[in-house]
């Protein structure tokens, strides 16, 4: 799905590049969405049903659709037919694609948090963390075979390119001065709902990644404790960090999902 980023709650797709100015003028956006919106509700549709419950001509729905099939929000198929097949060509329906019932909201987030609310009250708060610490393992492989075939000094570019291909929008950058070191900058955090409740996640995060880079690496901002990036500064030639002991585990985690200052 190229421009389509997600739905709320009032029905409005919004798109992650900007729309033609004529396009916002002419509302041509929110008809689009709520062509997108009537197949949510009623399933895969014919354009002449479109039409009829927008409101619109069977022409303009066909152009709506064929920009949403064009942004892989909609797909066209051939209308299932049950019982005897009437002659002439099956109608083509328009039915949501994977991508396009995700940009819907959903309830990802509640379940998320609901499970781990249940581990907590049920295992203890050590149970949340090693499951975040069991999640961060399970992904390890490519962020670890990122890093490792990079230059040293080009390690923690490596890992922010390695999270942006996972949805993470990261970057790499100086510190500013006097710091010695770099600033690997998360811009989006598909969990950060849910670390809002479970700061666990944040630790283990912060935790891998000063296992990944080898040296002792602070958490400086998350995104889950309100702040506008997650921050983690990596030190420029630092000591290198135990692997998976509870000295990196103490030391890396101390100021993950919170800003120390």
């Amino acid at each position: 799905m190229s421009r389509s980023k997600e739905l709320r709650n009032n029905g409005v797709v919004k798109y992650a590049g900007e729309a033609p100015q004529e396009e916002l003028a002419t509302g041509e956006r929110s008809t689009r969405n709520r062509v997108a919106r009537s197949i949510l509700d009623h399933g895969p549709s014919t354009a002449a049903d479109l039409a009829a419950r927008v409101g619109l001509t069977q022409a303009a729905v066909r152009r709506h659709l064929d920009a949403l099939v064009s942004d892989g929000v909609v797909e066209a198929r051939e209308q299932r037919v049950y019982g005897a097949r009437t002659r002439g060509r099956p109608a083509k329906v328009f039915a949501l694609t994977d991508c396009g019932r995700d940009a819907f909201d959903q309830s990802y987030d509640k379940l998320a948090a609901d499970a781990l609310r249940w581990i907590a009250e049920t295992a203890g708060d050590e149970a949340v963390a090693a499951f975040a610490r069991a999640r961060m393992a399970a992904q390890s492989e490519a962020y670890r075979a990122a890093v490792e075939a990079a230059d040293p000094e080009a390690r923690t570019e490596a890992l922010a390119k390695a999270l942006s291909a996972d949805g993470y929008a990261a970057t790499a950058r100086s510190a500013p001065a006097p710091q010695q070191g770099e600033q690997l900058c998360q811009h989006h955090c598909p969990v950060a709902h849910v670390a809002e409740q479970f700061p666990q996640l944040c630790e283990a995060e912060t935790e891998f990644f000063s296992s990944l880079l080898g040296t002792h690496v602070q958490r400086l901002a998350t995104l889950a404790h309100g702040d506008g990036v997650c921050t983690t500064f990596v030190p420029r030639g630092g000591p290198a960090a135990p692997q998976a002991s509870q000295t990196t585990h103490s030391a890396s985690a101390s100021t993950a999902g919170r800003n120390p200052a």
